[in-house]
């Protein structure tokens, strides 16, 4: 079978063609690319940081936790049964994560010319040294390389926190999350920089189908009865007593 073709990424892919506009690109990104990062708005679970454990699979790290990798498959008619993803109910599939992998990669070619394509190509190429395309054909292949880099000390999630120099990380946490992760990691003694970000859009948006189990949730986190507009208000907005993600920010900073 015909090995798939070399897999290399350009480095000036993410710049304007033209090449003054691209020299100009170059240069402002030379001054700024090893930089620390800051990271205001990132979807990391920060439960990943307090046990510090390993990854289980390439399928647990890489098609699992994102909606948009699953969703664009389902949107070509794949089940996502057959992806393992949980039910709303909390029950998951039985699947074998390497045949979820090599579904991803029989369908890979979706994601050209999609954000999510270029992130992924990105994360193969420069985070797990990948050297070919993912196909049908190589899909395995490039599943146990990063199996087997997933197993090394350096890919746990606190040693690749210092690896991708990031000064400072906010997580998405919703209005009623307690933050005992934020309290467990802060704890720790450990020094990365992990804050809570206060996102009200569950206790917010009428249309969502929980929005009234969200609110009772909220009323348990902060003890207090929501029942109109006024308490509401001051509670999403800040209340000097409650536990939600708002008032944490001012408990759990960075010292």
């Amino acid at each position: 079978m015909k090995k798939a073709p070399a897999f290399s990424l350009h480095l000036d892919r993410f710049f304007f063609p033209d090449p003054t506009i691209r020299s100009f690109a170059r240069s402002l990104y030379e001054q700024v690319k090893d930089l620390p990062i800051i990271s205001p708005h990132g979807h990391v679970d920060p439960r990943l940081f307090v046990a510090d454990e390993p990854f289980a699979n390439p399928t647990e790290l890489f098609i699992t936790p994102d909606h948009y990798v699953f969703r664009m498959l389902h949107s070509q008619g794949i089940n996502l049964d057959d992806l393992g993803i949980p039910h709303r109910d909390g029950i998951r599939p039985t699947i074998d994560p390497r045949n979820v992998w090599q579904l991803f990669a029989e369908n890979y070619y979706l994601f050209r010319g999609t954000p999510s394509g270029v992130w992924l190509n990105h994360e193969f190429s420069e985070v797990f040294g990948i050297g070919e395309r993912l196909t049908a054909e190589s899909g395995m292949r490039i599943y146990d390389q990063i199996d087997a880099r997933l197993r090394l000390p350096e890919f746990t999630p606190r040693r690749l926190f210092q690896k991708f120099n990031i000064a400072l990380l906010s997580t998405t946490d919703a209005a009623f999350d307690s933050l005992e992760h934020h309290a467990a990691l802060r704890a720790s003694g450990w020094k990365g920089n992990v804050v809570p970000c206060f996102r009200p859009d569950s206790v917010t948006n009428l249309l969502d189908p929980a929005w009234k189990q969200n609110i009772e949730r909220l009323s348990e986190t902060v003890a207090v009865f929501l029942s109109r507009w006024v308490p509401y208000r001051q509670i999403t907005v800040c209340c000097p007593h409650t536990h939600t993600a708002l008032a944490m920010l001012k408990r759990i900073r960075c010292s």
